[in-house]
């Protein structure tokens, strides 16, 4: 495709497919232009280089994130859906959370996110720095609980890309381990109970619960809440 034809508009949209796939990794101006069916060079037209063109990616995928009409629910509601939406967006798009680490990430996407965010904890009560802290706590706790997910991607990836089995792999682990839990009593309590039918719903469950918990916590700290909130 030549530059002319190119827009950046999809070339931003062909790298999150690429980051989707490929990982950190994977994405490099050659395999960007295979997949736009375009020298690699005519990207250069309208990206400045890697680390703009990861930044323009990351930032578009903030738009999946919906912002709830905080006319028509409450602060928890709100900020419960875009803690929910904002976990299936990084679970989504691993990559992302593995760029926190050595990327500042910004522009409209991400911006129109977190205004609304504010927003939600504003209306439920909190002012100023509070707002930003109750905000940046919720954030924290979602980066963190998707930072497994992200992980075992990328090591799924590597994995596969040196000729191993991955799925092998992570079950040798899996043995290492239980055998290593085995001789804790706490632990060795719970090693039969996580192969049960409803373990494949634990871990939406644990971020359920921590997040309710992390709210309950907020709202004590709603300036005027009643005591023992």
């Amino acid at each position: 495709m030549p530059r002319d034809t190119l827009t950046r508009e999809q070339i931003v949209r062909t790298a999150v497919e690429l980051l989707d796939a490929e990982g950190l990794e994977g994405l490099n101006m050659r395999a960007l232009g295979k997949r736009l069916n375009s020298a690699a060079t005519a990207v250069y037209w309208h990206v400045k280089n890697k680390d703009d063109l990861l930044t323009l990616a990351g930032d578009q995928v903030w738009d999946e994130v919906r912002l709830p009409d905080l006319d028509a629910v409450d602060w928890r509601a709100a900020a419960t859906a875009m803690a929910g939406d904002l976990y299936g967006m990084f679970t989504r798009h691993p990559w992302l959370v593995q760029a926190f680490a050595t990327h500042l990430f910004h522009g409209v996407g991400k911006a129109r996110h977190d205004d609304h965010t504010l927003a939600v904890y504003e209306k439920a009560g909190f002012g100023g720095p509070q707002a930003d802290r109750a905000a940046a706590s919720v954030f924290t706790y979602v980066l963190g609980n998707a930072a497994p997910a992200a992980a075992t991607a990328s090591l799924t990836r590597r994995i596969e890309r040196e000729g191993g089995d991955a799925e092998a792999v992570f079950g040798a682990v899996m043995k290492q381990a239980t055998e290593a839990a085995s001789q804790f009593p706490r632990l060795r309590d719970r090693i039969g109970s996580v192969s049960g039918p409803d373990y494949a719903e634990a871990p939406d469950d644990t971020f359920d619960f921590g997040l309710q918990a992390l709210l309950d916590g907020l709202a004590a700290r709603i300036p005027g809440a009643p005591a023992g909130l």
